[in-house]
């Protein structure tokens, strides 16, 4: 009897898909029914070769031996995943099997991951694909009943294999040149670069940022606050202190004349839905956690429990298929703190608008929002319960009416000059009450505070009881933190030259530098190279890493670059540009980068040497600070070895109560904090139990355990690891 072959990208998505098809016989790496036979990749099973797979020259590298620019690039099997492939190509080959259901993620990397492995199994059966945005069981059902063709998604194939191998010859020929040029680890790339381009540019704003002194006036008159307003601009601050205080001393013993009392009816609408960026913007904003930890969560929820959509999304909008399933979703999530504002939701018809479904702004898939399977809260850990939380309530904040108010804005003259204040009176909550009293979002920083107003009529008299000089300063802009980051990775534009208009269109069209599945891994990137690093919650460029920027060509450490490629991308995904054309120019490129790398006069230099010698090839080693804390390298890139010197745990100073830094090894371990503070391991342990007697000598163990589960976590990146591998003639 003939059988479908459906491949998901995922164990537990394929076991998913293989209960709701009904395939309850277990093989090995696969489970089959009377009509299907479900497998799965382990993500990416198959991978671009590395160069020495096309000459053995380059094992070593050399930079006389760049660029390389193999003809066709080659397919390999994942080492570490050969095992599941090979179950896959078994399936694929089967003779009963008459058809494939593409059943990876729905996009373009998810794309790849298939047909990467039909290509490098070397199987030609018909294809049909599967294309949801959520594994619970209804959605399936109905992917399955609305296979699409696979030619359709030909071209979006075609997309993701000309980003992949265009990244393979310009980042790997970038990257080898620079190492073998100044013989130091040296990696960049046409997304982590400009990256790290961002946060040198912010870094130098901030440090030639001038502060100037500004003025202001206000007046109390009969408990009413008002604010000067210069009378040609409307700015409540002025430059020039002296005029400020003249106008003060001409307007003593003067009287506040009511000018007008204007009352406007307002409504704000809610924030929309998240998308992934959105998601790990407000997650290290209320909880610190990176853009990875954030998606790391987000998966769990989506692939394990089956509560939230697809994460990987840049769309903030739902398409109108899914309005009819609107009452269901809300249902499934009105549990527990939730109830009572989902019933408020699902007692009368739910209204859809275009503030929040829009079928133009949904590409491959719609803003994250609940599924249609009922939450078990307790089933959560500490930090899935918070991203579920922020996910549930905007979901339900866009389905609450707005939030409505009065504005009143009091125009006075004091002596001619203008004053004003204003106040707000609330006449209906609407969406702001499920944040109740949570600060949900940055209502913006006006000049003029709004405050209780008494009542008042225009032409009313009142003395004025005193005036005040206010002073402020104007401030640099903040330093990144990984919040921040992201959104600057999402829209660079600001970052091109003011004459790049249609690369800064093409930017915002394209979702600028990295994609939403892409970022957090870049970011991390950038950290494992010592290219940042963090002080505090704020991300920083490293003394390496503003060296890399003027080592780089100027294409590479511009936007503009990604921002030509991803227009080049969407025509191949649309058909209206042949992948070949895209990737001759892709190895023009290379060949000019590298020339410009191999004819630079520039240096590298190490500044943070220290008198520590190798104990493995006895040169100086680095010391550098890693995401969790300080270490020790080889300065020699061949050789790699690393160890970790300080790190930062969970113990909190009892002085200034920020984390503390442990540093030392075996009985002379010692906590450490910027503040002075020093408390051996021991003592700290001691401590610990006499401060409250509900720790045990097993939470004690514990925490140890989890330090030293920290302490032994792999730091060698894959870079590192591949340098250290080298022989260099």
């Amino acid at each position: 009897m003939a059988k479908v072959l459906v491949l998901a990208e995922k164990p537990s998505v394929g076991r998913d898909l293989a209960r709701v098809l009904h395939c309850h016989k277990s093989g090995n790496g696969y489970f089959e029914g009377d009509k299907h036979v479900v497998t799965w990749a382990l993500g990416h099973l198959v991978t671009l070769a590395d160069p020495e797979a096309y000459d053995d020259k380059y094992k070593s590298w050399k930079i006389e031996d760049l660029p390389m620019l193999p003809e066709h690039l080659k397919l390999v099997v994942i080492k570490q995943s050969a095992k599941q492939f090979q179950v896959v190509k078994e399936q694929l080959h089967r003779k009963d099997i008459t058809e494939i259901v593409v059943a990876t993620d729905a996009g373009r990397e998810g794309e790849l991951v298939a047909r990467w492995i039909i290509e490098k199994a070397n199987s030609n059966k018909p294809l049909k694909r599967l294309w949801i945005s959520s594994v619970t069981d209804k959605a399936i059902q109905q992917g399955f009943a609305n296979l699409r063709p696979g030619k359709e998604y030909e071209n979006l194939y075609y997309s993701a294999v000309a980003r992949s191998e265009a990244d393979w010859y310009v980042g790997l020929n970038a990257t080898r040149a620079l190492t073998c040029k100044y013989n130091a680890q040296l990696s960049c790339g046409r997304v982590q670069t400009p990256t790290l381009a961002i946060i040198a540019q912010r870094e130098e704003e901030i440090q030639h940022f001038k502060p100037r002194k500004y003025y202001g006036i206000t007046a109390v008159a009969d408990k009413l606050q008002l604010t000067w307003q210069d009378s040609k601009t409307n700015d409540s601050k002025c430059f020039d202190k002296a005029k400020c205080e003249t106008i003060i001393a001409s307007l003593k013993q003067q009287t506040a004349s009511i000018a007008a009392v204007d009352k406007a009816y307002k409504k704000k609408f809610s924030p929309q839905l998240y998308d992934l960026t959105e998601l790990q913007r407000d997650a290290n904003k209320f909880f610190g956690y990176s853009a990875k930890e954030t998606l790391s969560i987000m998966q769990k929820l989506y692939e394990s429990h089956k509560i939230l959509t697809y994460p990987r999304t840049d769309s903030r909008y739902i398409s109108t298929d899914l309005v009819d399933t609107l009452k269901d979703r809300v249902n499934a999530c009105g549990v527990g703190p939730y109830t009572k504002l989902a019933f408020k939701v699902v007692k009368g018809p739910i209204k859809a608008n275009s503030a929040f479904v829009d079928n133009t702004k949904v590409s491959d898939h719609h803003a994250i929002i609940p599924t249609e399977q009922t939450v078990v809260l307790t089933a959560l850990s500490e930090k899935e319960r918070k991203i579920y939380d922020l996910v549930v309530k905007r979901f339900l904040s866009v389905l609450y009416p707005p939030f409505e108010y009065e504005q009143t804005t009091i125009k006075a003259t004091i002596g001619g000059q203008n004053f004003i204040a204003r106040g707000k009176t609330v006449i209906a909550m609407g969406w702001k009450e499920i944040y109740q009293n949570e600060t949900e979002e940055d209502e913006g920083k006006e000049d003029i505070k709004e405050q209780l107003l008494p009542s008042l009529r225009k032409g009313d008299q009142l003395p004025v009881a005193v005036f005040t000089l206010n002073t402020g300063e104007t401030k640099p802009p903040a330093p990144f933190n990984e919040g921040t980051l992201l959104s600057a990775m999402e829209n660079p534009g600001k970052y091109l030259n003011a004459g790049d208009e249609s690369l800064k269109r093409t930017l915002g069209e394209t979702g600028g530098l990295g994609t939403v599945a892409t970022r957090a891994d870049i970011i991390e990137k950038l950290f494992q190279g010592f290219l940042i690093e963090k002080k505090g919650k704020d991300v920083i460029i490293t003394a390496k890493g503003k060296q890399l920027l003027e080592l780089v060509p100027a294409d590479l450490r511009s936007p503009a670059l990604t921002a030509n490629w991803e227009q080049k991308l969407s025509a191949i995904a649309k058909g209206t540009l042949r992948k070949n054309d895209f990737l001759t120019d892709i190895k023009k490129y290379t060949k000019s980068a590298v020339e410009e790398i191999k004819n630079s006069q520039e240096k590298f230099r190490h500044d943070n040497m220290t008198r520590s010698k190798c104990p493995d090839c006895g040169k100086y080693m680095l010391e550098v600070n890693g995401k969790k804390g300080k270490m020790l390298v080889c300065q020699d890139r061949e050789c790699g070895h690393r160890k970790g010197i300080a790190r930062i745990t969970n113990a909190r100073c009892p002085n200034c109560h920020k984390k503390l830094e442990m540093r030392g090894e075996g009985e002379n371990q010692l906590f450490v904090c910027a503040c002075g503070y020093r408390e051996k391991l021991s003592s700290f342990t001691e401590r610990r139990k006499k401060e409250t007697s509900n720790v045990s000598k097993q939470d004690v163990s514990r925490f140890l355990k989890e330090q030293q589960q920290q302490k032994n976590e792999p730091i060698n990146n894959a870079l590192a690891e591949a340098l250290a591998k080298l022989k260099l003639k």
